[in-house]
């Protein structure tokens, strides 16, 4: 694997695609898998957390790529914006709701390839990892960042952001092969994001990203197109210890 670049890589066996956590990292992993189905290296199964959720989600349930980045473009604040009385400022009502337009099917079941959700159980205090009944609440779970959401109640659970324990998308991964597609942070509190030794796991990271949230989104729209870019360059890298790292501002 040292030698092999990773376009090489994704090219020599199926693979799992990990989409990590990030806030408004969607738009991110959403250039990122563009880039990735355009070149014809598409992952057989998905999972992730908050950001990785909802981009993992609508793949997995059939949504084509081109229809994601014209809802990613079109969204403006007052599509998800609905303030409300709770633990959040935030009801999650709005978000529900659009995912459930926006995505071609119901459940998990229906998906069209294998999809796993990583949420946060207040009750036990760890990860809970969906991977069947609706898709759409586990999703806005799985991005209910603590105060600005209100904590989602799913199947018996109440559930909040699966950044908080997971925010590599890692729990739910079931594949021997995983590529992970990991948004870079400066925060001091993030933690690193960990690659097991001698693992069938390579992670992606784009570095220099312009930073997008619910008031900058044309920023998350460029960092969108940016990641696309960055991605295809990407492909072609030799991958170093498990990691090809890419500076788009480069």
């Amino acid at each position: 694997m040292a030698s092999a670049s990773l376009r090489e890589w994704l090219e020599r066996e199926p693979f799992e695609l990990v989409l990590t956590s990030g806030f408004f990292g969607f738009y991110a992993h959403a250039g990122m898998l563009e880039a990735l189905l355009h070149e014809g290296l598409a992952p057989q199964a998905a999972c992730g957390s908050s950001a990785g959720a909802l981009v993992g989600a609508a793949w997995a349930s059939g949504l084509a790529l081109p229809d994601l980045t014209k809802e990613l473009r079109s969204l403006r604040r007052e599509d998800f914006w609905d303030p409300g009385p709770g633990l959040g400022l935030l009801r999650g009502e709005l978000f529900r709701k659009r995912l459930e337009t926006m995505l071609p099917v119901r459940r998990f079941e229906q998906c069209v390839a294998p999809l796993a959700i990583s949420t946060f159980d207040v009750r036990a205090r760890r990860t809970h990892v969906v991977t069947h009944g609706e898709i759409a609440p586990a999703v806005v779970a799985s991005c209910a960042v603590p105060l600005l959401f209100h904590p989602v109640r799913h199947e018996g659970r109440w559930l909040l952001d699966g950044g908080i324990r997971d925010r590599p998308g890692l729990e739910g991964a079931r594949g021997r092969r995983r590529l992970v597609h990991h948004l870079a942070s400066r925060s001091p509190w993030r933690v690193s994001l960990p690659i097991p030794h001698g693992s069938a796991l390579v992670a992606l990271v784009l570095e220099g990203l312009p930073r997008s949230g619910p008031t900058q989104l044309d920023a998350g729209v460029q960092a969108m197109s940016l990641a696309r870019e960055a991605t295809l360059r990407a492909l072609d890298r030799v991958i170093d210890s498990g990691v090809v790292r890419i500076d788009v501002r480069s």
